[in-house]
């Protein structure tokens, strides 16, 4: 019995050792990713095209992998924003435009002057996304 009951306790130590180092390796990441979310970026997103209803784009608000999405609606065209984003939060813009005569949209994203993503698209509805990684994490 004695010898069972030792089993079991070395073997939960053994799990407590295992967990308290994953732990500090998990500790160790996190910091790491903490230290790059406090970091920011600033990005211009540009929109050109025809008949846009509306505009959807990350602004720099919410979490880092939970941004808050901003909206226009009717955008003067072409439309450009510079907005600052943090860490591994990502760049997005995505136009929206309906047509019946054919609606086009073409989306940008720069950083620092070089096109981090560019789309368009073209048809009776269209929606152009442009999503681009940090640059941070890159």
């Amino acid at each position: 019995m004695n010898r069972t009951i030792r089993t079991a306790v070395c073997a939960v130590a053994v799990a407590v050792a295992g967990l308290a180092l994953g732990l500090i390796s998990c500790s160790e990441a996190v910091d790491q990713v903490d230290k790059a979310v406090d970091e920011t970026y600033e990005v211009t997103y540009e929109v050109t095209g025809k008949n846009v209803d509306s505009i959807d784009f990350h602004g720099g608000g919410g979490k880092a992998m939970e941004p808050k999405i901003e909206s226009v609606s009717k955008p003067k065209l072409p439309w450009t924003k510079t907005v600052t984003l943090r860490g591994i939060m990502p760049a997005a813009v995505m136009p929206v435009a309906a047509d019946p005569e054919g609606a086009q949209v073409a989306c940008k994203i720069t950083y620092k002057g070089k096109v981090l993503e560019e789309q368009s698209a073209d048809g009776l509805a269209a929606a152009g996304g442009c999503i681009a990684e940090s640059p941070i994490t890159g």
